[in-house]
């Protein structure tokens, strides 16, 4: 795809969810179903989509190391060097989020938030100038769809936009691994 499709689709992502709207877009994973992590109205229509309990918080993506101190309270700063060796995107639960819709936060006060590596993610998110979120692109308890042609109709036609960026890609994907940082700064592995 050209540059200026790239540009487009980046526009017309923006454009939607700028008006409160839900996209299914290409991560650094898999596909996703994605909103401004900011807009609570928002946020609710990807769990009325994706038919999920709200207690099951979802992803957040955030474009670079510094956005996480905008999103999390108390930051220790040893996950930056935790992240850099690992080969794979990683989704890490931090305590103490805000600056976020609230019905994205764990009961807790957690949340899962990832740093994108992937370009049109990190184009998405700048442009935004807020987090986006991140859930993979099926009906809660079904499949994680590994391309794009394997997400059902039923998601394509529940989003305001779907995203042509990326969609001939063939390549199998793989949801991130998901750790979470103890208190003392021990990692657990949630999803590996």
């Amino acid at each position: 795809m050209s540059e200026i499709n790239f540009e487009k689709e980046v526009e017309k992502a923006l454009e939607t969810m700028r008006s409160g709207g839900i996209i299914l877009y290409p991560t650094d994973t898999v596909w996703g179903i994605g909103c401004d992590a900011t807009n609570e109205a928002a946020v609710q229509k990807i769990y009325a989509l994706k038919k999920r309990s709200e207690q099951k918080s979802m992803i957040v993506l955030v474009a670079a190391e510094r956005d996480l101190f905008q999103y999390v309270a108390a930051l220790d700063l040893s996950i930056f060097d935790f992240l850099k060796e690992q080969q794979r995107p990683t989704t890490v639960i931090f305590d103490g989020a805000v600056n976020l819709a609230p019905n994205l936060v764990n009961e807790d006060g957690s949340i899962a938030i990832r740093i994108v590596q992937d370009d049109f993610c990190r184009h998405l998110i700048k442009r935004l100038q807020r987090p986006v979120v991140s859930t993979s692109a099926n009906i809660s308890g079904h499949q994680t769809p590994r391309t794009f042609f394997e997400i059902s109709e039923e998601i394509k036609s529940g989003v305001d936009y779907v995203v042509s960026y990326r969609q001939d890609d063939k390549s199998e994907s793989a949801p991130s691994q998901i750790i979470k940082m103890g208190k003392d700064g021990s990692i657990h592995f949630i999803r590996k």
